[in-house]
């Protein structure tokens, strides 16, 4: 058979993926403070782009990038940014049709109820941040001293030589917030080049620092420690902290056979072993915390209506300077510069309507979400519905995995207090009478109130007779998910509870 050489003609469908949809793919998914850093990078790398601080309009010559700031929702139905409204349901419900401006405001409907207009938000003034105390905030940020600090302190008048202060440094740096030592000696000893006796009897200096109870490699050393200082580390109380997973199972019988102790005995142990501090770190500052900051706010408008709106704190606002591409591309004189000029104009321009229609996708999303959950926001997590990403999508048009991408690490601030966008999506239980079904976390609320109403008069529930009253409420429950959900929560048994009870009393 002849080998030969031909040319046919082929046609073919595929998706391909760009690198500027990648980017936007990369853009929806970044949290507020990811994305904050990577339009950092941007502003360094792009001669072109500018941050936009003022907060009046912007210049004529500079192009700015609008998107939807706001909209209202009803509690049954949920009006929609009109810039926003025909996105596609695959790659292009990202970022579709960049060029488009969608800066026009829709007048109210037939019903009466106002769509969100889309805003300029790049414009945007500071309204949509709470009316907190700015200086409470700031007091509450303000650097502490650290539990770093508080040894390092005690370590200049230890006495101790150079050597071991060097390796005392070294096991300062490896306690961690709580007061524990999270460095293997072993491997210290071996990366600082001394022996391990050496690097123990250092430890057991620094074991006499104050917090008592500091640079212990476990919870039972951290409580011998303070034990020990008390004069109280006696053979019973060894033996109890031995055995600390029987304490917490509350196993009273089997703690007195290992500590050789009666019952009156074991309760004064026990009283001692709760008045010490599992933790002796915690009373000083770490590192001063960054709140979470929400990227949508919702607000209770008059006549049932939900406002809906993003954060513009968080939201970039960037600027393509027009006027200095104009001049520095009537200078270029080679082919490199030209190109240079033109990449970067072409890549300032994609940002900026990428962000707008970032924004977009969230506010669209989020107003979705509120329309869906309108009852937990009015009466509490007793009234939240089943919603998945599918319901979601359906609703507006998108694919699910843009709406997964859209609610990943994104907060939404409600009368209700904050919450991830992501804890409105809670799965179906099925109602015994045939209505409609119940949110998990719905139920995990009930069996919470249920559980912390118990009182030893009535007795403590058990799982079966919770599964009972759930069912009389019309709710579809098996034995095994009120375990589950039970657990989940770090509720004991009702058999621990009852023995709680008992004691209590």
């Amino acid at each position: 058979m002849a080998l030969g050489a031909r040319l046919e003609l082929r046609q073919g469908q595929g998706l391909v993926i760009t690198p500027q949809l990648q980017q936007a793919i990369k853009l929806l998914q970044l949290s507020s403070v990811e994305l904050d850093a990577y339009v950092e990078g941007e502003l360094e790398r792009n001669p072109l782009l500018q941050r936009d601080d003022g907060p009046g309009e912007a210049d004529g010559d500079l192009d700015a990038a609008p998107a939807a700031e706001s909209g209202a929702v009803a509690t049954d139905r949920i009006t929609e940014t009109a810039a926003a409204a025909d996105l596609d349901a695959r790659a292009e419900d990202l970022y579709p049709d960049a060029g488009r401006g969608g800066d026009e405001v829709a007048a109210p409907d037939s019903e009466g109820y106002h769509t969100g207009g889309a805003v300029d938000w790049t414009q945007a003034g500071r309204g949509g941040s709470f009316d907190a105390d700015g200086e409470g905030m700031e007091g509450a940020l303000q650097q502490a001293t650290t539990l770093a600090d508080h040894l390092r302190a005690q370590l200049v008048v230890a006495g101790l030589s150079g050597v071991d202060q060097l390796i005392a440094a070294v096991l300062i740096d490896s306690v961690d917030d709580g007061g524990y030592l999270r460095a293997d000696l072993d491997e210290v000893s071996e990366r600082l080049g001394c022996a391990v006796e050496r690097s123990e009897a250092v430890l057991a200096r620094l074991q006499g620092f104050e917090p008592t109870g500091v640079f212990a490699r476990s919870v039972a050393e951290c409580l011998a420690l303070q034990l020990k200082e008390r004069d109280r580390l006696d053979p019973a109380m060894v033996a109890l902290l031995d055995n600390l997973e029987l304490v917490a199972r509350r196993d009273l019988v089997q703690l007195r056979r290992l500590c050789g102790v009666d019952e009156d005995d074991l309760k004064d142990m026990l009283a001692e072993l709760r008045a010490l501090t599992p933790r002796p770190g915690a009373a000083f500052g770490g590192e001063p915390s960054a709140p979470v900051v929400p990227d949508v706010i919702v607000r209770e408008a008059p006549g049932g209506l939900w406002h809906v709106e993003l954060n513009s704190d968080v939201l970039p606002r960037l600027l393509v300077d027009q006027r200095y591409h104009a001049r520095i591309s009537g200078g270029s004189r080679s082919d490199a510069d030209k190109t240079f000029v033109a990449d970067c104009l072409a890549s300032a321009n994609w940002l900026v309507r990428s962000l707008d229609q970032r924004a977009k996708t969230i506010l669209k999303v989020a107003s979705e979400i509120v329309r869906q959950q309108d009852g937990f926001l009015a009466f509490g997590v007793e009234h939240l519905r089943p919603l998945n990403l599918k319901t979601v999508a359906e609703a507006i048009g998108m694919h699910e995995s843009t709406v997964s991408r859209v609610t990943s690490n994104k907060y939404m601030a409600t009368p209700r207090g904050l919450f991830e966008m992501k804890f409105f999506f809670t799965a179906a239980i099925a109602s015994s009478d045939g209505g409609a079904a119940h949110s998990a976390e719905s139920v995990r609320h009930k069996i919470r109130q249920m559980i912390d109403a118990e009182q030893e008069s009535e007795g403590v529930l058990s799982d079966d007779r919770i599964v009972e009253i759930l069912k009389g409420g019309g709710i579809d429950i098996a034995r095994r998910t009120v375990a589950k959900y039970r657990e989940a929560m770090r509720i004991p048994s009702s058999v621990e509870r009852r023995r709680l009870l008992k004691e209590a009393v």
